[in-house]
C-alpha cells in the first residue's frame, strides 16, 4: 500500500523524523508554492505555531522551502489553530500553516495546511503534496536566517473575538478559570476574557517547549475543576495545545465535553433564531444522550466521520452552522470555517451571562448514555471485515444492544490505534460489549 503522510488532521509524527525532518519540511514548503501556482494562486503564505521547542526550527524549514520556490512567507509566531484559519482569508494569503501536534506530547509535532478559504486543503491537494515530498529525499542545509513574527496578526485575531462576544445587555461578568495547556492560548486567552470584562485566573499559561498538555489542558482537566472550585469560579475552560478545542468545568467542578457545548449553544442558537433549521452535526463519536436530547427539543441531529474537517464538510453540505465533536471541537460557521476553543468559550460564557443560569443547570436535561472507548494498539489496519472473529463479536454486540446502544469501531486518524466506542443503558454491558469487540481486534490486528 502507497505511503500516506497526511492523516484526518495534517501531516503528525515525532519531530525531526521522517517526515517531519527539516529536508521534508523544507520541501513540503516548496511544493505548496509550486501546487499554489498551478492552481492560479499567488503563493503568499502565513505559518503560525504552537510553543512546542521544534516549532521554531520547523518553520524555519517550510520558509526556506517557500523561499526557494520564489514564494513569499509570513510568519504570525505563536498563536491558535483558528486564528491562521481566519487570517488567512481575511489577509489575501493563498495558503496557511499550522505547526502543531494539538494535543499529543511535545515530543510530536505536525503540520496542518489550509487553502485561501480557511479550511483543510481537499485530499487531491494532499495527495500531489505527498507524491512530491515522497519523491525528493535530498537532504537540504539549513539558511542561517531568522523568522520574525509580525505581532499584528494576534492583535487582528484577537480584535475579531472580542467582536463575536455577545453578552446581552448590562448582566455582571463573572470569573473564569482559563487552563492554557501551556499552548498557543497561553497569551491571547487571558486577554481577550479580560478585555470582555471578565475576571480571569489563567493557569498552565507559562509554555517552556516542553510542558504543552502535560497533565493540563483538555485532556487532563482534573486540575481546572479544582481550581474552579478553589477560587469560586463560575465556569472552567480547558484548551488543547493549538486551542481549536475546549471543555469545561461547571461550577460545582463537573467536568463537561463538546457534547453538552454542543446541547447548550444549539438551544441558545434556536431561542435567539440564529440556528438554521437543517440542524447539529457531529460525529460517530457524540453520546446518544445528546441525540435525544436534541430530538426532544426538535432539532435535527446528523452524524458523519470524526475528525473537524469531516464535520466541516457535512455542515457545508447540509447547509448548517452549528456542527462539532465530543472531543471539544466546535464550529460555528457563520464565524469561522474551522474550530476555535477561544470563541466556543466566549460563546458558552455570553449564553450563561444572557440566561441567568449556571452551567451546571444549562445543562441539567441532557442525560448521557453510559459509554466505553478503548484503544487497541494495532500493527497494521486492515479492513475489520477481512477477520471473520471480529465480524462475529461486532454482530454479537449488535444484537445484544438493538435500538439502546451503539458500537463504532474504527481506526485513529492519527495513531496506530483501533478504537472501540460502545453506548448504552446499562454501564456493564456497555463494559462487557466493549471488551469483547477490543479482545477480537487485539487477536486478529494487535501488536506482536
Amino acid at each position: 500500500m502507497a505511503q500516506k503522510l497526511f492523516g484526518t488532521d495534517g501531516i503528525r509524527a515525532a519531530a525531526g523524523n521522517y517526515p517531519l525532518d527539516y529536508s521534508s519540511i523544507c520541501v513540503l514548503g516548496a511544493s505548496l508554492v509550486r501546487l499554489l501556482r498551478a492552481k492560479g494562486l499567488a503563493p503568499r503564505i502565513l505559518i503560525g505555531r504552537d510553543t512546542r521547542e521544534s516549532g521554531p526550527w520547523m518553520e524555519k524549514a517550510l520558509v526556506q522551502g517557500v523561499r526557494e520556490a520564489d514564494g513569499e512567507a509570513f510568519s504570525a509566531g505563536v498563536i491558535p489553530t483558528s486564528a491562521v484559519s481566519y487570517l488567512t482569508t481575511r489577509s489575501e494569503f493563498s495558503s496557511g500553516i499550522v505547526i502543531s501536534a494539538s494535543h499529543n506530547p511535545f515530543r510530536d509535532n505536525g503540520i496542518k495546511v489550509f487553502s485561501h478559504q480557511g479550511v483543510k486543503i481537499p485530499e487531491d491537494w494532499e495527495a500531489e503534496l505527498e507524491t512530491a515530498v515522497l519523491a525528493n529525499r535530498d537532504e537540504k542545509n539549513p539558511m542561517p536566517f531568522e523568522v520574525p513574527p509580525d505581532l499584528r496578526f494576534a492583535d487582528d485575531y484577537a480584535r475579531y473575538l472580542g467582536s463575536r462576544f455577545r453578552a446581552g445587555g448590562p448582566a455582571r461578568k463573572f470569573k473564569v478559570v482559563l487552563d492554557c495547556a501551556n499552548g498557543a492560548s497561553s497569551r491571547i486567552a487571558p486577554r481577550v476574557f479580560r478585555e470582555a470584562g471578565f475576571e480571569v485566573v489563567s493557569m498552565h499559561d507559562t509554555p517552556d517547549g516542553t510542558n504543552i498538555n502535560r497533565d493540563c489542558g483538555s485532556l487532563h482537566p482534573e486540575s481546572l475543576a479544582r481550581k474552579v472550585l478553589e477560587t469560586g469560579a463560575a465556569l472552567g475552560v480547558a484548551y488543547d495545545g493549538d486551542a481549536d478545542r475546549a471543555i469545561w468545568a461547571d461550577e460545582t467542578g463537573r467536568v463537561l465535553n463538546g457534547d453538552h457545548t454542543l446541547y447548550i449553544q444549539a438551544l441558545d442558537m434556536k431561542t435567539s433564531g440564529r440556528l438554521r433549521p437543517s440542524g447539529v452535526v457531529a460525529t460517530v463519536m457524540s453520546n446518544m444522550g445528546l441525540e435525544k436530547a436534541l430530538e426532544r427539543a426538535g432539532i435535527p441531529f446528523f452524524r458523519t466521520r470524526v475528525g473537524d474537517k469531516y464535520v466541516y464538510e457535512e455542515m457545508v453540505n447540509r447547509g448548517a452552522n452549528l456542527g462539532g465533536e465530543q472531543s471539544g471541537h466546535t464550529i460555528f460557521l457563520d464565524d469561522f470555517p474551522t474550530g476555535d476553543g477561544i470563541l466556543t468559550s466566549l460563546r458558552m460564557a455570553g449564553t450563561m451571562l444572557r440566561s441567568g443560569r449556571t452551567l451546571s443547570a444549562l445543562v441539567r436535561d441532557l442525560e448521557e448514555y453510559p459509554q466505553v472507548l478503548l484503544n487497541v494498539r494495532v500493527a497494521r489496519k486492515t479492513d475489520f471485515g477481512d477477520f471473520p472473529e471480529i465480524a462475529a463479536a461486532v454482530q454479537s454486540v449488535r444484537d445484544r444492544l438493538k435500538d439502546e446502544g451503539r458500537l463504532d469501531l474504527r481506526y485513529s486518524g492519527t495513531e496506530p490505534l483501533a478504537r472501540v466506542m460502545v453506548e448504552g443503558r446499562d454501564w456493564a454491558v456497555v463494559d462487557s460489549c466493549a471488551r469483547e469487540v477490543a479482545e477480537a481486534v487485539r487477536k486478529n490486528l494487535g501488536e506482536d
